[in-house]
């Protein structure tokens, strides 16, 4: 599949209310928007169409099946608006299982696959182990803009799963994210926002990978998403980069700059693999 030179992507920051319905309608509306700006590949957030409800250890929120309603709404947005959608995640139940699920479309909105989030976090306003068992497998998605690794929000923490993506033959990460400041948490380790965006731009450039991260906005009951979305080139340029309001922000980017960067840095080619053994135990 030959791939254009350049492509542009959206990224829709979304704040969500307790109104399912709603949030979805709203989905669509800024997808569409993306889409009349020229973006050709667009991600959602974490948890798009619902509040952040792993704030509390128990909730009555109920997962879905995957197809279901959620995926057949934006499979039709995906191909009414011929593009490329990650569709951000959602709650997800398999059998005795529920995962933490982003679903991947082409432009014709067909289901190329889906991603579960491997790394699950369980600190306090971030209750996640008590919803979502971790997935067991990394995926790339070839379309027909370029090749997509899709990694999930705490995934964003860990090197390895972006290398692996990378080494998989992936041209850029998308990290659909729900973070933000808890409220009564005094993070004396430092700026959250700032070592968040920090580790990102550190994968692009050991990887001279893209990286796009859609963060949700807006206060939820003891939590403040902060937003700040981004996409940074594979050297980490940061090309843009959102505010803490709700927006639709599209920019252009040039997935060859990686086999140049690559070329010149050999951050992949002068690896030692056989030194890595540890990193299995």
């Amino acid at each position: 599949m030959t791939k254009p030179p350049s492509v542009k992507l959206g990224l829709v920051q979304m704040s969500m209310s307790n109104d399912t319905g709603k949030n979805l309608k709203k989905a669509e509306h800024m997808i569409a928007l993306a889409a009349k700006k020229g973006a050709q590949i667009i991600c959602l957030p974490e948890l798009f169409n619902s509040l952040y409800f792993p704030q509390q250890e128990k909730s009555r929120r109920v997962a879905e099946m995957i197809p279901g309603p959620t995926t057949s709404i934006l499979s039709s947005a995906a191909k009414e608006n011929k593009v490329v959608l990650v569709a951000g995640s959602i709650y997800e139940t398999k059998g005795r299982k529920s995962y933490n699920t982003s679903v991947v479309f082409d432009d014709n909105g067909k289901i190329l696959g889906k991603y579960r989030k491997v790394h699950v976090p369980n600190d306090p306003s971030f209750y996640e182990q008590s919803y979502f068992a971790p997935g067991k497998k990394y995926k790339v998605f070839k379309t027909k803009y370029g090749n997509i690794g899709v990694l999930i929000c705490f995934d964003q923490w860990y090197p390895e799963p972006a290398r692996i993506l990378k080494l998989m033959g992936a041209d850029i990460i998308f990290y659909p994210t729900a973070i933000g400041w808890v409220n009564g948490i005094d993070p004396v380790e430092g700026d959250w926002h700032e070592a968040w965006e920090g580790v990102q731009r550190g994968h692009a450039i050991s990887n001279s990978i893209s990286v796009a991260a859609v963060n949700r906005v807006g206060t939820e009951k003891g939590m403040k998403f902060w937003g700040g979305s981004f996409l940074c080139d594979q050297f980490g340029t940061i090309l843009t980069r959102a505010n803490d309001l709700e927006q639709v922000i599209v920019t252009t980017c040039d997935f060859s700059l990686g086999e140049k960067i690559e070329k010149g840095w050999g951050f992949l080619r002068n690896r030692k693999p056989g030194t890595y053994s540890k990193l299995l135990k």
